[in-house]
């Protein structure tokens, strides 16, 4: 089997970096791709009290778990299955259950801070930065987190107020730089959409006809 491409889909809390994930993948056929959520590599902390465990900032490059991370890529990119963690932002910590994993042509990386560290970067074939304005992004955060997350109004505001802003600052908005392409408006750009999918669709052809010939 040849090489997975890795795509890396990045951006603000609430850009619509999941959704550009999910469009690219709703429009390619499933056994060519799959997609990896940073988010469910956050640290186990099953072994802190729950008042600790509330208190952690999960909008800081150290809230993850960067070398499982790391290892359970090179694995796909390796053509290896894993077992990838799921993650329970209402116990603020990880299941024991994981989710199996397959290797696929495709993967799409999705998650905040997937710029942040150069050993993921350069793992990347294509970098794509979901850049949204702030207004958007601070009301999609509070729909999703009181809807599937479990949290009040006021914690949502006072979590992006004392850490998601400033964290979105400092490590997110300056590593647009490493972007190989800006997506402005996030989900809602659909010519943008359309083209990452012609391109990842061009992609697998080539790879299916590479394949073709070695097996000739």
């Amino acid at each position: 089997m040849s090489k997975p491409i890795l795509i890396g889909i990045t951006g603000g809390t609430g850009s619509g970096k999941s959704t550009v994930a999910k469009a690219i993948f709703d429009c390619l056929p499933e056994k060519n791709i799959t997609i990896i959520e940073q988010d469910s590599y956050y640290k186990d902390q099953s072994h802190l009290p729950m008042e600790k465990r509330v208190k952690t900032n999960y909008d800081h490059p150290l809230a993850f778990d960067i070398e499982l991370l790391l290892q359970q890529l090179k694995d796909l990119l390796e053509n290896k299955a894993i077992q990838k963690p799921i993650y329970n932002f209402s116990m603020h910590t990880r299941e024991k259950e994981t989710i199996l994993v397959e290797p696929k042509d495709i993967i799409i990386l999705e998650g905040i801070m997937i710029l942040e560290d150069e050993r993921l970067r350069d793992l990347m074939d294509i970098k794509i930065f979901v850049d949204t304005d702030a207004d958007v992004r601070i009301i999609r955060r509070i729909t999703r987190d009181i809807r599937e997350r479990g949290r009040t109004l006021e914690s949502v505001i006072e979590q992006y107020l004392n850490t998601v802003r400033p964290a979105h600052l400092q490590f997110i908005e300056p590593n647009k730089r490493y972007a190989d392409i800006i997506i402005p408006e996030g989900g809602y750009n659909k010519v943008a959409i359309d083209i990452m999918v012609s391109k990842v669709r061009s992609i697998i052809y080539e790879k299916q006809n590479s394949n073709r010939m070695l097996i000739g």
